[in-house]
């Protein structure tokens, strides 16, 4: 049996929270799911996944924009159901028509 170190890592406390139940349900804990990713590494001889920025199309990022101005705008309209939403839409379509 290989010689074990103890090592510390800082890890985003969501990130880390997520991957704490994933690695539950597959039955391994974070010490497991580490060990193999850096296993998978020396392997390798690099990253066990490729690493590059998401390619989005223009209309995608422009929409995630706006999403987020949305999500901060205090005078955004809002709606408790998804019937009043779809009220919405509708009295907005007859608008659009008219």
């Amino acid at each position: 049996m290989s010689t074990t170190i103890p090592t510390q890592i800082r890890i985003d406390v969501e990130t880390k929270r997520e991957a704490s139940a994933l690695f539950r349900e597959l039955g391994i804990d974070m010490s497991g799911a580490v060990n193999m990713f850096l296993r998978q590494c020396v392997l390798r001889q690099g990253m066990p996944f490729e690493v590059k920025m998401p390619e989005y199309k223009k209309e995608v990022l422009e929409a995630m924009e706006e999403a987020k101005q949305l999500a901060h705008d205090p005078n955004a309209e809002t709606y408790k159901t998804f019937e009043e939403y779809q009220e919405a839409m509708r009295r907005y379509v007859e608008d659009e028509e008219q």
